[in-house]
């Protein structure tokens, strides 16, 4: 079977398989998220946090409870990191230097889990497991909560209670994350996914060449790396690196767990808010810009300009060969699609249109689907933003579900558009206009520019996916990049709390005739036309100065 072939057959399968998975996962979320019962764990839990999970909370206290919840965090894994070489199981490691140390802090406290060290040479099994694996659970599980806490604010009426974030939290993880991650581990252990805690005393053959197995179970890392659509690796090669990814499947299969859950979370919002069109409207949004984006990206790769990229059919340095161009394509459109940040080739060897590509997915705000909780609040905003757009041209207060639109509700929505776009281009001024940043391009022209503003858009998005090319683990990058991570994660997730707030303390409009229908296929244009414009309008010149020029070129 050809490449090409083998490429759209490895897309059907897993869009079959995100189908398959929309409705029932979807519909358990839904359960999950409005059961009134609590667990006997759960409770040990609430007891020993001091929490009452029957008292709700305002949106203000939401936002504090996941603000302080991950504040905390950033400085639990600082201080692992920072005395790691007196901790047992830290395998001769030193000690994290402080810039570093505070980047990894806050990157896997946003669920960006940008590195810029190989693991495999700078952590150890306890931080690993303690410090950065149980990030990988509870970071994503803050992006679900804050994402049901959006949905209730749509959901609920006439209330200044948006639930409460220790028993969303606590849930996420419990009732989904682990049990998640617990069947996809045993899925790739199967299929050849190393989990073993040696600390590199052993050795195997591969492919001609010993490798020392890694000091950490990587089988369990890397399937809830995946599933909460984290970025990092234990190793520096991340996914490609065969103890990481041994077979196509396996890295199919990684792709599915990076999609599944932001696939069926719209299906979750529309069993909510007791509509489930709703929630088919927003899935055919997302799917729409997925298959057009691995369309493109598909494309991009395969068209390499140049004589002899045209004769070996593809640009394949730095790309994961095993497998073929076509699954290298997936997985980068995947995984920048999503803020998951793992990576099977080097952005930086694709050609200027595929690294355009995978940095525009990022710049959509990866709402197709985007991170675990992220993607769906940032394309409900974007909902919103839509159906202003509408009321406007017909003249109507614009409504979406039953809630008015006013100066308040678009103001907190407009903020949310322009904070990410502020921190990322900001952040790249900055870098390439001081000699501190500058020193750390490897490349010139556009395609330096290219690398700092996919680091910041990386890094502003909550990504984690490295173009490469770039000396980030500087002091300069080190903090900026964590500044944007943070700004990046908590800016946004402050708006939407508030957004929820003001949306719950609403009444419900009737529908009437004029009421702009939000489940039909005319929205659905609408609403991915918005994503598109809203990014081209924001991006374009940034971008026409590094990817395009450089492909012009």
């Amino acid at each position: 079977m050809g490449d090409t072939a083998a490429g759209w057959l490895q897309a059907a399968v897993l869009g079959a398989a995100l189908a398959l998975a929309h409705r029932p996962l979807g519909d358990w979320m839904a359960r999950v998220f409005t059961s009134q019962t609590h667990g006997r764990a759960e409770r040990l839990v609430y007891r020993a946090v001091g929490v009452d999970p029957a008292a709700e909370q305002r949106w203000p206290v939401y936002a504090r409870s996941v603000l302080a919840f991950s504040a905390a965090g950033v400085l639990l894994l600082y201080g692992l990191q920072r005395v790691q070489q007196w901790l047992p199981l830290s395998n001769g490691m030193a000690a994290v230097g402080p810039s570093s140390a505070w980047n990894t802090a806050v990157s896997f406290v946003t669920n960006t889990n940008w590195q810029g060290y190989a693991g495999e040479s700078t952590m150890g099994s306890l931080v690993q497991m303690a410090g950065l694996a149980v990030q990988n659970f509870v970071s994503a599980a803050v992006g679900i909560a804050v994402a049901v806490a959006l949905v209730r604010g749509f959901a609920r009426t006439r209330t200044d209670r948006l639930g409460n974030a220790w028993v969303d939290i606590t849930r996420a993880v419990g009732r989904l994350l682990l049990p998640l991650s617990v069947v996809g581990a045993l899925v790739l252990v199967l299929g050849g996914v190393v989990q073993d805690l040696s600390a590199g005393t052993e050795a195997t053959t591969l492919a001609g060449a010993t490798q020392h197995l890694p000091s950490g179970p990587v089988a369990s890392q890397e399937v809830i790396k995946q599933l909460g659509t984290n970025g990092g690796g234990f190793f520096n090669a991340n996914s490609a690196h065969p103890f990481e990814g041994p077979a196509a499947w396996t890295s199919l299969f990684s792709v599915f767990l990076m999609l599944v859950i932001p696939f069926s979370l719209p299906r979750t919002f529309g069993r909510m808010v007791g509509d489930r069109r709703q929630g088919l409207a927003i899935v055919g949004v997302l799917a729409g810009l997925a298959a057009a984006s691995l369309a493109l990206t598909t494309w991009a790769q395969a068209r390499a300009g140049g004589a002899a990229l045209q004769l070996a059919g593809a640009a394949t340095e730095g790309q994961e060969v095993r497998f073929g161009g076509p699954l290298s394509a997936l997985f980068g459109a995947a995984t920048t699609l999503t803020s998951t940040g793992a990576v099977t080739s080097l952005h930086d060897s694709w050609t200027p249109a595929g690294g355009g590509l995978v940095l525009v997915n990022m710049m959509l705000g990866e709402i197709a689907p985007g991170g675990v909780g992220s993607g769906l609040y940032g394309m409900l905003v974007l909902a919103v933003v839509a159906v202003f757009v509408a009321g406007l041209m017909v003249g109507r207060t614009p409504e979406y579900l039953g809630k008015k639109l006013g100066r308040r509700e678009m103001t907190l929505a407009s903020l949310y558009i322009l904070a990410t776009p502020a921190v990322v281009l900001v952040g790249t001024a900055v870098a390439v206009g001081t000699d501190a940043g500058r020193a750390g391009m490897l490349g010139a022209g556009p395609h330096g520019l290219t690398e700092v503003l996919y680091a910041f858009t990386s890094a502003g998005n909550n990504n984690g996916s490295a173009f490469a090319g770039l000396s980030a683990n500087t002091p300069f990058y080190n903090t900026a990049l964590g500044l944007a991570m943070a700004f990046g994660r908590f800016l946004p997730v402050l708006l939407v709390l508030a957004l929820a707030g003001r949306l719950a303390a609403q009444g419900r409009t009737p529908v009437t005739a004029g009421t702009l229908p939000t489940h039909d296929p005319l929205f659905v244009g609408l609403l991915a036309v918005t994503v598109l414009v809203v990014v081209g309008l924001t991006y374009f010149p940034a971008l026409s100065l590094g990817p395009f020029a450089e492909g012009l070129s």
